[in-house]
């Protein structure tokens, strides 16, 4: 059974392709980004936590606003330089809560959650890496507006990539968190967890943060061991993924276990267990008979386990 996408084609998932020019280099020229906000091809996307702004434009929805319409629905005034599209400037803007429920009642604006937005196929895929730029720079400055120096408030710097303090003249920059996500295989099986939050009938891969000074090698060795009792070795590089929940980076491992005994670490896991080939695949089709989910294509677990399982296709 070959498990295949038509939008997230394996190897493919979403949040990682990069059709924009970060054009790094206008970012420290403030005179330059003031014109590409007059731009009259300017555009936006308003972010709210991880809500994104769409309008329905004819019955064919659109996160990309003009900054005319983005501060009309209530956006904040502070822009983030995302890059530019085909020559055109794009930015982040963020929108307080107050905005945002003014606009409950418009119809042709609708706040929508952003993995929900993505599972409806309401927002181009070509479009989610930029998406998931201006959702985590945007959420950085709503989380760091104080110096962690000296405690003073700071401001937005380098066209919405750097913070500075005015008092102690400390730079911030926003971070991005390492996470491994592994699927570790036994043979012909593959250790799947299940975490309390997910949806209904849901297993995915294992997964955790990089610690410091740990290797991605030792992450995936001491998540593994920690969360579900297994010892396994021969890790080898998948592919990254970039993760705005908030601003990760997930880093896409292959293991194979040594030892085969779960022991569930509760406090982390709801449970853990061997799934083989065959049933792999159907909950990745959604057509397992007992209701059991794989991942969404959109999330870099779908395609470390489909890869596995179209492996022996």
């Amino acid at each position: 059974m070959t498990i295949t996408n038509a939008t997230f084609p394996v190897g493919a998932p979403g949040f990682s392709t990069h059709p924009i020019d970060r054009a790094a280099h206008l970012r420290e020229d403030v005179d330059k980004l003031l014109a590409l906000e007059d731009h009259s091809h300017a555009r936006a996307y308003v972010v709210h936590r991880d809500s994104l702004l769409i309008r329905r434009n004819g019955g064919s929805p659109t996160a990309l606003l003009t900054l005319e319409e983005a501060r009309a629905y209530g956006a904040n005034p502070g822009t983030v330089f995302l890059g530019l599209s085909d020559g055109k400037p794009v930015f982040g803007m963020g929108i307080a809560a107050n905005s945002v429920e003014a606009l409950l009642t418009h119809e042709e604006v609708a706040v929508n959650d952003l993995r929900g937005a993505i599972t409806q196929g309401l927002l181009p895929v070509h479009e989610l890496s930029t998406i998931a730029m201006a959702k985590a720079l945007v959420g950085w400055h709503q989380r760091h507006g104080f110096c962690a120096n000296c405690g003073q408030r700071s401001v937005m710097a380098s066209g919405g990539w750097r913070r500075d303090c005015p008092n102690c003249k400390t730079q911030h920059f926003p971070r991005t968190d390492p996470v491994v996500i592994m699927l570790v295989t036994d043979g012909e099986r593959c250790l799947l967890g299940r975490q309390s939050q997910f949806p209904a009938g849901m297993w995915s891969c294992l997964a955790g943060f990089v610690e410091i000074a740990e290797t991605i090698e030792d992450a995936v060795r001491r998540e593994v061991l920690e969360e579900a009792g297994i010892q396994c070795t021969d890790i080898a590089y998948y592919r990254a993924q970039p993760w705005p929940y908030p601003s990760s980076l997930m880093i896409g491992c292959t293991a194979r276990a040594t030892t085969t005994d779960i022991v569930v670490d509760k406090t982390e896991l709801e449970d853990a267990r061997w799934f083989d080939r065959a049933e792999a695949a159907l909950m990745l089709k959604r057509e397992h008979p007992d209701g059991k989910l794989g991942p969404h294509p959109v999330a870099i677990a779908y395609h470390l386990l489909a890869q596995w399982v179209n492996a022996a296709a």
